[in-house]
């Protein structure tokens, strides 16, 4: 038990630690990256890496990446790995992404 609550204790240091980097854009896309400390990529699950070995991370899906302690606002997607720093993750999302508006009824309900 002991041995858990270490794990856990270490796991939300390194989550602490992840950097984000200032957006960026072009004419399409703004884009981010995201440098995880190299301690976290280790206790990553193992089927979130490449099949081929490489060590590099897959494409994440938003739940994975949200999962494994990633905090970013709505829209991001996780769209390349960079095989040389397995632990930079690059993100983008669309220039003139809006988030979805809330319905009606949930956004009444906070004002109450």
């Amino acid at each position: 038990m002991a041995q858990s609550k270490d794990a856990a204790r270490k796991l939300e240091e390194y989550i602490e630690k992840i950097h984000y980097s200032d957006r960026y854009s072009d004419d399409h896309y703004e884009y981010r990256h995201v440098i995880l400390p190299k301690q976290l990529l280790k206790m990553i699950p193992k089927q979130y890496f490449s099949p081929d070995d490489s060590g590099t991370l897959r494409l994440l899906e938003e739940h994975e990446w949200r999962g494994i302690g990633i905090t970013q606002s709505l829209g991001w997607e996780h769209y390349e790995v960079h095989a040389p720093e397995p632990h930079v993750l690059l993100f983008r999302r669309a220039k003139d992404y809006a988030p979805p508006s809330q319905p009606a009824k949930y956004r009444d309900a906070r004002r109450k």
